[in-house]
């Protein structure tokens, strides 16, 4: 029974502390599995190989691609924003949280095979750019659930861990698929009909390969964790009630536990921030440093490991320090390193006597930029699931989702606009770099919001009403 239905209930749990007091390790590693699944269309498609290939001079010039592929992601952001929250209530209700993981995994990954028919022509890239947008909203939507169970499989001693544990595994599983990638599609070791180059057809054979790969390490997790319970008296209500009953829990949560929602709003701005640096990444590497595809999966690869790392040395820190000190540091950390970049960029210089090429400032401050933003990124996970009410994780984490994506326009539209303001003032092909300069704002402003949010340990669980 939730606890908003008990009137003298003024300390409610959290579905963290109402759950096991100990982890299974197979629960987890089946979890797991979906984050390193999940690399595939994270670290494949929208950074590093595909969303590269799409933005080439083949489909009409870089900076033009560039900003077809932010305004679409921006529109994506607006759907997941008024979805996601009614969407993770309705699993949460239902019973459903496992099914529509599954669900909304398998559209991703037919969405993300779908990409094979985008030819390098300037016509194919309203397609290429469409559907790379609608794998991004089906994809936080399964996102949605996946954070939901963290409550599950965890406990309030190891959250920290098993969530940075996830991320790490999604790291490593972003160098294998890319090490793949490179070896057969790319830089391909043997001589293969997948190896052709001719319509790019090695690259578009990426997206199928990408495809598969998410949806077989998706399944172990729709076997090895339990569904959760069904609440009935919501389970009834339809989907406009829906968003009322909603409002309603947003200002119970507001009244009850106003730390809450000031960390929802809080976060929503530096985790549009994050997903930009990962976004842009591989693209601001080809358009701005001169990375070749080959370049920039070898960087992927390098920077896969150090964000793994990162994840885990931020989630025994979240342990031990609390989630919100981590991700403080971790966007000073990304601050610096970015701003590095940005003012450098891809000049040639001489420092104590050395040469400091262009490619050396991407490879140094972009792979520090790969360490804090690990850490940053579970910590935040961690946080909201310690707050997160008996039975209410798949509607607060579609909260999470949407305040995330309501925001969502920022980092692009902010990375657009740098590029757009920047064409006519320098050389042609230069103005992509000034777009690092929308996404170090965005970091800036989530760090100084979250600079007055008090650490979960100082937070109140929130009551909400069940109707």
């Amino acid at each position: 029974m939730n606890a908003a239905a008990v009137p003298e209930a003024s300390h409610p749990t959290s579905e963290l502390a109402s759950g096991s007091v100990a982890s299974k390790k197979g629960q987890i590693l089946a979890w797991a599995s979906w984050d390193w699944g999940s690399a595939a269309f994270q670290a494949v498609m929208t950074t590093f190989v595909f969303t590269v290939y799409l933005t080439s001079n083949a489909f009409g010039g870089e900076d033009a691609a560039s900003a077809a592929l932010g305004a679409a992601l921006a529109i994506a952001g607006l759907a997941i924003a008024l979805l996601a929250p009614v969407t993770g209530q309705r699993s949460d209700a239902g019973g459903r949280r496992k099914l529509w993981l599954g669900v909304n995994t398998a559209a991703t990954a037919v969405l993300t095979a779908l990409c094979f028919f985008v030819f390098p022509q300037p016509e194919f890239l309203l397609l290429g750019v469409c559907l790379i947008a609608l794998g991004n909203i089906f994809f936080e939507f399964a996102g949605v659930n996946y954070n939901a169970m963290l409550a599950q499989i965890s406990t309030p001693r190891n959250i920290g861990r098993v969530s940075g544990f996830g991320w790490a595994m999604g790291y490593l599983g972003g160098i294998v698929a890319l090490l793949l990638v490179l070896q057969l599609f790319v830089q391909p070791s043997f001589d293969w009909f997948g190896a052709s180059t001719q319509d790019s057809l090695n690259i578009r054979l990426v997206a199928v390969f990408s495809a598969l790969w998410f949806f077989i390490f998706a399944l172990p997790v729709m076997f090895a964790v339990p569904e959760v319970s069904v609440k009935k008296a919501a389970a009834s209500l339809g989907f406009l009630a829906s968003y009322k009953l909603l409002f309603r829990r947003i200002g119970a949560i507001y009244r009850t536990s106003p730390h809450t929602i000031y960390f929802l709003l809080s976060s929503a701005i530096f985790r549009d921030g994050l997903a930009a640096v990962f976004t842009f990444g591989g693209v601001i590497a080809a358009g701005t440093f001169g990375f070749e595809l080959k370049d920039v999966i070898f960087f992927a690869i390098f920077g896969n490991v150090v964000a793994a790392v990162g994840a885990i040395m931020g989630g025994f820190l979240d342990d031990r320090i609390g989630p919100k000190a981590v991700i403080v540091l971790s966007l000073v950390g990304l601050l610096i390193a970015g701003t590095a970049i940005l003012v450098l960029g891809n000049g040639d210089y001489v420092f104590f006597g050395n040469e400091w090429p262009g490619s050396t400032t991407f490879w140094v401050f972009g792979l520090l930029l790969c360490l804090f933003v690990g850490p940053a990124q579970s910590s935040s996970r961690a946080y909201l699931a310690r707050l997160a009410p008996a039975g209410e994780s798949g509607e607060l984490f579609g909260l999470y989702a949407t305040t995330g994506r309501a925001v969502s326009f920022l980092a692009p539209t902010l990375f657009t606009l740098c590029i757009t303001i920047a064409s006519p003032l320098v050389a042609e092909g230069e103005a992509q770099r000034w777009g690092i300069l929308g996404i170090m704002v965005v970091l800036l402003a989530g760090l100084l919001v979250i600079l007055p949010v008090k650490p979960p340990a100082k937070v109140e669980i929130a009551v909400v009403p069940e109707r």
